[in-house]
């Protein structure tokens, strides 16, 4: 157990502020073009795969008792991100368009590289900071969404996601056997309906439109509406359309790790629409020290999700015995998705074994979207 004056100590907290090691790397891709516009993504997906195997298993936690007045260097790491981010890709906008030396390739290249960061770090961060009560870091959570123009997560993720996880009622669990192609485009299209309409009825219970003022979303596109902006305005034309490219490639990122976290895990459903309470069994769980470094501990996502409110670096580890394990961290199990015949290989046997060991009394699974109420089942994957 990590006692809470350790937490206090600066040089504990030092491993997550790795993350901020990137934005050099995506600076001298942009400066010198060429092979070093692989310098971002390669870091990202394969250095910290490499990490993980040198570095191992993180099993010890935190006490989950410790007062946020001990985590000052963790709930600062999030907030300075957020500036960041922003002046690194104003920045980008600003030279890379006129850069003479990269070609129309190796600029897009640099914004891949750019979308890489603002997915995996700053949809990352925007996730943490979008759960806290602190009314600024939940702006500086839209801030950060904006810059990818998913601002609709924020809404999706609170108010569907963790209220349906591994039900057929939430659009981001991916389905056994459903593979990533399948999932990616259904998800893009069911999120944002599944938030508008999460937002609508939250409106409706105070008896108000939908077009109250209210609404979030009047926000959230005042907020990317401003981003484009500032994009043309930076870069102009080509700016705006390589700022929609890192978007388009973070959006992809976040929307791999979510396939990643629940796949083909259900919660036992009970009858008159209601399913079991969540539990740690209900996400996969990886407690690879280095990428969760990287990912403020994203990977412990069994913990997350049964204690939503919870800080990152108070998140617990559970073992096999509570919740299932990914052989390998999120680095790799993304890369493993974007190949349908490995993924299920690797991952289908190990969901037939989370449904031996934590449902043996289920024998067929084929008819359990047939069990809900035809106004909650999926559509059709």
């Amino acid at each position: 157990m990590i006692a809470p004056d350790k937490l206090r100590s600066w040089q504990t907290a030092l491993p997550f502020w790795l993350s901020f090691l990137l934005v050099p790397l995506l600076v001298v891709s942009a400066l010198f073009g060429g092979w070093f516009i692989l310098l971002p993504p390669l870091a990202t997906w394969y250095l910290f795969a490499a990490l993980d195997g040198v570095f191992g298993l993180n099993a010890e936690n935190a006490d989950p008792m410790t007062p946020d007045s001990d985590l000052r260097w963790y709930t600062a790491l999030t907030m300075a991100w957020v500036p960041v981010q922003f002046v690194l890709l104003i920045g980008l906008l600003i030279y890379v368009p006129q850069a003479d030396h990269l070609s129309t390739v190796e600029r897009i290249g640099v914004f891949f590289g750019m979308g890489v960061l603002s997915g995996t770090v700053g949809i990352n961060y925007s996730h943490e900071l979008m759960h806290q009560k602190s009314r600024l870091e939940r702006w500086l959570a839209d801030l950060l969404l904006a810059m990818v123009l998913y601002s609709h997560f924020r809404s999706e993720h609170l108010l569907v996601h963790h209220r349906h996880v591994a039900t057929p009622r939430d659009p981001v669990t991916a389905r056994y056997n459903e593979g990533f192609h399948r999932f990616y485009p259904r998800v893009l299209r069911q999120c944002w309906l599944s938030a508008f309409r999460a937002e609508k009825e939250q409106l409706s219970r105070r008896n108000q439109h939908w077009t109250h003022p209210r609404n979030p979303f009047y926000r959230y596109w005042a907020l990317q509406g401003a981003m484009l902006l500032t994009a043309f305005l930076a870069g102009g034309l080509s700016g705006l359309m390589l700022f929609c490219v890192q978007a388009g490639v973070a959006i992809w990122q976040l929307e791999l790790v979510n396939y990643v976290e629940h796949y083909g895990l259900t919660r036992k459903y009970l009858g008159n629409g209601k399913f079991e309470h969540v539990l740690p069994r209900h996400s996969w769980n990886a407690a690879h020290k280095a990428s969760n470094w990287l990912l403020i501990n994203l990977q412990r996502h069994s913990d997350h999700h049964y204690k939503p409110d919870r800080r990152f670096p108070l998140l617990q580890n559970h073992t096999e015995t509570d919740a299932p394990q990914l052989p390998y961290g999120y680095p790799v199990m993304t890369v493993a998705a974007m190949v349908p015949p490995l993924w299920r290989r690797v991952m289908n046997p190990r969901v037939r074994n989370w449904r031996q060991t934590y449902y043996p009394e289920i024998t067929d699974w084929t008819p359990y979207n047939k069990a809900l109420p035809a106004s909650d089942r999926p559509e059709p994957t």
